[in-house]
């Protein structure tokens, strides 16, 4: 067994997309610090890939669970399954996405309804399904959300995209306030480049949402754009970071070190927008209320709607 860190020995964790990219390598991270695992797939060959790994490692395999995290009846079944299997359920990861880039004044609503559907609603699905089951078991637990860095940077093809990793990350900043409370810990990881296939995402369109606005996916081009994730972060180390930050009870677990100019321009540009005038005390005052219940939530305090105000 790798070394990771402590703490987490027999947590049952449960992760969605968790048989390639940076699923797989959470997953194996997790199981070198002796978690129990259950793993949601899509594609039977990737499952055979990943139980290959568990076996030449040794280890036990994790129970593997079809699903497809916009399936809302499935995702309560898999949260049963993972109880009924191991007890208790400790730590989610909700991880799955697809990468679909395109101009977004072209879109249409099945572009819309697809990316939003599968990389915010998976995560809303996730949270539904299986907060109520953390909440019940014991020990340490935890809920970490996997947006990217397009949570922070948004770009000129990646508007439905950058939107729903915003929408990730603000569900995330605020579900971190209600649950330290209990006790659950919650994280939100942005990763950046990383060692994937996710270039393959607009070859696995549904049927069900093939009116797209978007150019039609030539798979040469899609090709070409994959070259640049062979340049990107080994998931195994992605995953480590998360179990890092975890361990740490960090709330946000930024795991690439290339960002900083990025951070140091968008810091600058809100300071610059801010108007310079006085604010009235009134106003000053019930900013700083609620600046102090974002603070003794942090702190484990459970915050109302009186304490805003």
């Amino acid at each position: 067994m790798s070394e990771q860190p402590s703490g987490w020995e027999g947590r049952v964790a449960f992760i969605t997309g968790a048989v390639t990219g940076i699923g797989l390598g959470t997953a194996q991270a997790f199981a070198d610090a002796g978690m129990k695992l259950a793993l949601s797939y899509r594609n039977e060959d990737d499952r055979a890939a990943t139980e290959a790994w568990f076996e030449s490692k040794g280890y036990d395999q994790p129970l593997y669970l079809k699903l497809d995290v916009t399936d809302r009846a499935r995702f309560a079944e898999v949260a049963d399954e993972v109880v009924d299997r191991y007890g208790e359920a400790h730590v989610l990861v909700n991880n799955a996405g697809v990468s679909v880039f395109g101009p977004t004044d072209e879109a249409t609503y099945d572009d819309y309804d697809w990316i939003m559907g599968v990389n915010f609603g998976g995560v809303v699905n996730g949270l539904v399904s299986f907060l109520p089951k953390i909440k019940a078991s014991s020990g340490r637990r935890h809920v970490t959300n996997v947006a990217s860095m397009a949570a922070f940077l948004p770009g000129p093809q990646a508007g439905i995209y950058t939107a729903s990793k915003f929408a990730v990350r603000g569900l995330t900043e605020s579900l971190r306030y209600n649950l330290v409370p209990q006790g659950i810990g919650c994280s939100l990881c942005c990763p950046a480049l990383t060692r994937t296939n996710a270039w393959t995402s607009a070859l696995k369109r549904p049927d069900s949402f093939k009116d797209t606005g978007f150019a039609e996916a030539r798979e040469g081009e899609l090709k070409q754009f994959g070259t640049a994730f062979e340049e990107g972060m080994d998931p195994y180390v992605v995953g480590s970071k998360i179990l890092k930050g975890m361990t740490n009870q960090d709330g946000l677990i930024l795991t690439h070190p290339e960002h900083g100019p990025d951070f140091e321009e968008i810091h600058e540009k809100l300071m610059a927008a801010l108007p310079i005038e006085e604010a009235p005390p009134g106003r000053l005052r019930i900013e700083e209320l609620r600046r102090k219940a974002m603070r003794d939530a942090e702190a484990g305090l459970k915050m109302k709607m009186d304490d805003l105000t």
